[in-house]
This record gives structure tokens, C-alpha cells and sequence, in this order.
């Protein structure tokens, strides 16, 4: 199943499929998580703000984009960037770790200094509302279909682009498509 999975994601990602056409029609201001350590973090903390939301996993063939994703945190946060980190278990078991796991995880192993939330469903009838937004407003190719799905927020809290887990954190694609909502 994984495997199926995987080369559908390489599919999409290769006809086209990894950036969305449209923008989101609907500010995600309205949408709130809870950190890693359990306090709030309504998504309109980060107004004015560019926004990278991440589905996150510790044992996923993709975790390594951790370090890709930090990197792009460092690059570019002094310009008003976010990476906000979001563990999902969602997909072949691969974060079934605690918060306190999750976090320790991503400390040790990536020197992680970008948000991350609390574990939440990212698929399915449980899925944290944000991510039922962005299946009902960008459709079904735009909800996450593996680990490591990515969603540019603009300054204005519109969903601008999505990427598929195939597209890496350093690729010519996402940094300008984050140089290009930093500019604005």
C-alpha cells in the first residue's frame, strides 16, 4: 500500500499536480491548533505572515525533509517566514509517537526550532478542520495524500500553493514560490 501510494504521489507530482492552480478562496485565520505543548495556536497568530504548513512524520522515507524544512525556517524567518510542523499518524503507522517523543524526535535529530502542533488527523471524517478546508476548497488532489504535503499560506491567509511529498523544501519551485510571497 505504501508503495502504491508513493508512486501515485511521484505520478501527481510529475503531470503537474504538485502546486495548486487556484488559490484558496477562504482565509485560514479561522482555524486554531494546539502546539506540541498543548497550548493554543490559533492560525491567526501568524497574520501578515507567510506560512509553510507541513503534515510531519518521525518514521516516514521523507523525514529527512526536517532538515530541509529547518533550513528554509532559517533562511528566511527574519522576512517574516513560518514553518509550522504538523504530526500526523495518519499514513502507515509513521508517527506513533507521544508529543513529548514527537518533539524530542525532532530536537535531537534536526535541531527543530519551527512551531510544531500537537498530533492531529490530517484525512478522514476526523480530519483537524484546517485540512477539511483544504480538501473543500482546493479538492481532492490538494488534501494530503501521504506525509510531508505542503501549504503556502500568503501574508493575507489565503492557501497560494500546495505541494505534494515529492517536492523537497530546497526546490527551486517552493523557495520561489516563498521568495514571491515575501516580496508582496
Amino acid at each position: 500500500m505504501r508503495l502504491l501510494t508513493f508512486i501515485a504521489c511521484s505520478l501527481l507530482s510529475l503531470l503537474g499536480f504538485s502546486s495548486a492552480v487556484r488559490a484558496g478562496t477562504q482565509d485560514v485565520y479561522g482555524y486554531s491548533f494546539s502546539t506540541i505543548d498543548g497550548k493554543p495556536l490559533p492560525l491567526d497568530t501568524y497574520k501578515g505572515k507567510v506560512v509553510l504548513i507541513v503534515n510531519t512524520a518521525s518514521k516516514c522515507g521523507f523525514t529527512k525533509q526536517y532538515g530541509g524544512l529547518q533550513a528554509l525556517y532559517d533562511r528566511y524567518k527574519d522576512k517574516g517566514f513560518f514553518v509550522l510542523g504538523v504530526p500526523s499518524n495518519d499514513f502507515a503507522n509513521q508517527e506513533p509517537g507521544t508529543s513529548t517523543e514527537i518533539k524530542k524526535f525532532c530536537e535531537t535529530n534536526f535541531n527543530i526550532t519551527f512551531p510544531l502542533t500537537e498530533k492531529v488527523d490530517v484525512i478522514g471524517d476526523n480530519a483537524h478542520p484546517f485540512f477539511k478546508h483544504v480538501r473543500q476548497d482546493l479538492g481532492f488532489l490538494a488534501r494530503p495524500h501521504w506525509n510531508f504535503y505542503k501549504y503556502l499560506i500568503s501574508r493575507d491567509g489565503h492557501i497560494v500553493a500546495w505541494y505534494s511529498s515529492t517536492t523537497t523544501p530546497d526546490s527551486d519551485t517552493l523557495t520561489k514560490a516563498i521568495e514571491k510571497e515575501l516580496a508582496k
